[in-house]
């Protein structure tokens, strides 16, 4: 496919009778982040250890990097970096000798290993600690000396398996910004991911693994657009006002204990009109307008619903918060 990066078709793998993977399809454009969601066990990594060769499929048509996966896997890996679920970082040696390491892994002239290294180690705000053991560098540090030790051969394709699990708020933002970077640069980043934040902020296009299946593929916005449950909610202090309110709004579920209405509505601006337009006509005025249009997490959980979810990094969707509120 002209322009993929990474494309699959069919793609299969089983372990004994424990089908994984069972005809998955991707095409990842070049220079952009794709990202495949799916719950724990969903065979997320399975498709990543496939595509970077450290796994065979059992059937598939696969590229990478404009390389047959079957014939030429060394092609494949000169393309291509990885960076697991688990970091390749040694903790018993310094920041720099990690890097220089991974230079000599890729068969760099000394000279042309020490500049790469201390580029990248510039670059990912390591300098400081370059001298240091990196079993002293906290996780998010850890995480940055594990990308840019994927860095040193130069690759045109990532593979980032889950980077920011277990970060703070802070780091992973930060593990943000070095991935959109990379991105700006012509890097084309294939992204597994347990925080549906991180895809939607992140991602060109996202698919939902399930079921060894792909579920569902598109831009977040598209994603969005296939799970109904758009409503509007209107909140109440005066019971006279919310019965005034109801009377009025003869589609509204009401919440007689709460004194809410809510409504279903895609959230346009022609809808809010039309709901105020019938509340002013009935002299009423509500003490809470909430919007909520469906996010990534109700996708999630309408897509793989009745898979386990534990540990997934997404809340319940009664509990996803409202996206706009207007008092």
């Amino acid at each position: 496919m002209t322009g993929s990066a990474i494309a699959a078709h069919g793609l299969r793998k089983a372990y004994g009778d424990k089908v994984v993977l069972d005809g998955v399809d991707l095409a990842v454009e070049e220079g952009t982040v794709f990202s495949l969601l799916g719950p724990n066990g969903a065979g997320k990594t399975t498709v990543v250890k496939i595509l970077s060769t450290l796994v065979g499929a059992d059937a598939g048509d696969l590229r990478v990097g404009g390389h047959d996966l079957a014939a030429d896997p060394q092609a494949v890996r000169a393309a291509i970096g990885v960076t697991g679920q688990f970091s390749a970082v040694d903790g018993l040696i310094t920041g720099e000798e990690n890097m220089l390491l991974m230079a000599d892994l890729h068969h760099l002239p000394r000279r042309e290993g020490r500049r790469v290294a201390a580029e990248l180690l510039e670059r990912f705000d390591l300098a400081d600690a370059a001298k240091k053991p990196a079993s002293t560098y906290s996780g998010g540090m850890k995480r940055r000396l594990d990308i840019a030790m994927t860095l040193v051969g130069d690759p045109r394709i990532i593979f980032l398996d889950e980077p920011t699990t277990g970060l703070d708020p802070r780091s992973r933002h930060t593990m943000w910004g070095i991935i959109r970077e990379l991105v700006d640069g012509g890097v084309t980043v294939f992204l597994t991911t347990q925080y549906l934040e991180e895809a939607d902020q992140l991602a060109h296009r996202i698919a939902v693994l399930h079921d060894g299946r792909i579920a569902a593929e598109g831009t977040a916005e598209e994603l969005k657009r296939i799970v109904p449950g758009g409503h509007v909610r209107l909140r109440f202090t005066d019971p006279a006002g919310y019965r005034s309110a109801a009377a009025v709004l003869t589609g509204a579920a009401p919440d007689d204990a709460a004194l809410t209405l809510s409504l279903p509505s895609g959230g346009s601006q022609r809808e809010l009109r039309a709901v105020l337009d019938l509340l002013d006509s009935a002299g009423v005025e509500a003490d809470e307008l909430t919007v909520h249009t469906p996010d990534l997490d109700d996708v999630f959980f309408a897509l793989t619903e009745g898979a386990g979810t534990e540990g997934a990094g997404v809340p319940a969707p009664s509990s996803a918060p409202s996206k706009e509120t207007v008092r």
